[in-house]
């Protein structure tokens, strides 16, 4: 079975103590869902059309995983908490 990668690229923040109440709740609902993050930040280099916004990958054992994952009741809470702190947009990719 292929593993799967979430991706998120963030165009905006709005509310940082929104998006740091979401991260506390994210990140354990995440990992207990078996995520591993991979990468977090802003890119160090683009190119072509690419945009300097941050992005997150986080790899799944599985697309099924990763989608659990996602809508868990402990990720959902996590959601709930940044409201409309970002304006984002999130992937979920099967890997070669």
């Amino acid at each position: 079975m292929a593993k799967a990668y979430w991706v998120g690229c963030y165009r905006s923040i709005s509310n940082p103590d929104a998006m740091a109440a979401y991260a506390k709740l994210a990140g354990p609902a995440i990992a207990a869902a078996g995520g591993k993050f991979l990468v977090r930040g802003v890119p160090a280099k683009t190119y072509e059309a690419g945009l300097a916004q941050r992005t997150v990958v986080i790899e799944f054992d599985s697309v099924a995983a990763a989608v659990a994952a996602h809508d868990s009741p402990e990720y959902q809470a996590a959601l709930k908490a940044m409201g409309n702190a970002a304006e984002r947009d999130i992937r979920i990719l099967e890997g070669a």
